[in-house]
């Protein structure tokens, strides 16, 4: 017996050594808290989907996932074959006077309108976890670095899931950054990893923040769920409205499908790109990543003339064949008459064109 219990405090030891490391980063103490306990989105000690969201679809559960995870046999093209494509497009010296989005795989990317420059959820690192040697990111997706970023205006976070908060990517580029744009709750995290307060603009659904050069952004709802530890949504998640004098852009965060695309459409839209999550889903997870018809559904609500599709392309946090989302949601628009831009990570998609052009560079 009392190896058991030596057994147990060791565990717990290793596990209180562990989770301490930066990387967690912090719950929400003081005012922040505060701020979460009077959240009309925080409710029976979490943040709360507008609909009801359960973790796995029904017909499915902990016990299936986790068997078809790490032992089911896996799709030969889980991972690519090859080095994915990709351009190492200079972000230092990008002419101010033009307006671009540029990809830098999985859901990280930049954009850069009417002078100013926003980076949203980037994970500059080659992996997509915690750990160094855990979700690996694919050969050739990881070509941009942190010391690739310039002086950016907005950092844009989502969710502090690792896949879109990257510790050691913010951490490097904290000298970089201006403002951040983030949800309720995910600032304890970059205070702890030495943001200061007065960098964040922290705040929740529904609000609207004043910008430089007359841009506005939009906290917007997403269906989904966060943490970093053990504990879940003890920090909000989001999606974004950005407006500028002549565009508007839905930057739509991960999310599974629910009637807030079309709420957002109504109010917002019609938006001139939608840049959606199609990737890195499975049946189970429905109702918190969308499928690649959820994703054609959720474009026709926000009423969107161009989508760009994101999360994929990088790394492999599902079981399905690494480029089946971009073939699907591909074949799903045009059958739609939907306008899906896909670029490369890096290659450079010029905002203010009508006329856009790529590859099938996934098929290579």
């Amino acid at each position: 017996m009392i190896y058991i219990i030596l057994l147990i405090a060791l565990i717990a030891v290793l596990t209180f050594i562990i989770t301490s490391q930066p990387v967690f980063g912090a719950a929400s103490t003081g005012k922040r808290l505060e701020r979460i306990l009077q959240s009309e989105n925080y409710k029976n000690k979490q943040f709360q989907n507008q609909s009801f969201t359960p973790q796995f679809a029904e017909g499915y559960g902990m016990p299936k996932v986790m068997y078809d995870f790490f032992f089911k046999k896996k799709d030969p093209l889980l991972k690519p074959q090859n080095t994915v494509p990709a351009i190492h497009t200079d972000l230092k010296n990008l002419p101010k006077t033009e307006d671009v989005f540029i990809w830098m795989g999985h859901s990280s990317y930049y954009i850069q309108i009417d002078g100013v420059s926003f980076l949203v959820d980037p994970v500059l690192s080659n992996y997509g976890s915690p750990f160094k040697f855990f979700n690996k990111a694919f050969a050739g997706s990881d070509l941009f670095k942190p010391e690739d970023i310039q002086n950016i205006d907005y950092l844009v976070i989502t969710h502090d899931h690792y896949d879109h908060l990257d510790y050691p990517t913010v951490k490097a580029i904290r000298s970089k950054v201006g403002k951040v744009i983030l949800p309720l709750g995910v600032g304890a995290h970059f205070e702890k990893w030495g943001y200061s307060e007065n960098q964040l603009l922290e705040e929740e659904w529904g609000t609207s923040l004043d910008l430089k050069d007359n841009i506005k952004i939009t906290l917007t709802p997403a269906r989904h769920f966060s943490g970093r530890k053990f504990s879940r949504n003890n920090t909000l998640w989001t999606s974004y409205v950005l407006e500028t004098r002549n565009k508007k852009l839905f930057l739509g965060g991960d999310s599974g499908f629910d009637t807030h695309f079309k709420v957002i459409g109504e109010k917002y839209g019609p938006f001139d790109y939608a840049i959606l999550e199609n990737g890195q889903y499975n049946e189970a997870w429905r109702y918190i990543h969308a499928l690649p018809e959820d994703v054609i559904q959720a474009s026709l609500d926000v009423r969107a003339k161009n989508i760009i599709p994101v999360h994929s392309g990088k790394f492999a946090l599902a079981l399905h064949p690494w480029n089946e989302p971009l073939q699907k949601v591909t074949a799903l628009g045009k059958a739609n008459n939907l306008n899906i831009l896909t670029p490369k990570i890096g290659e450079v998609l010029d905002l203010n064109n009508n006329n856009h052009q790529f590859q099938n560079w996934w098929e290579e």
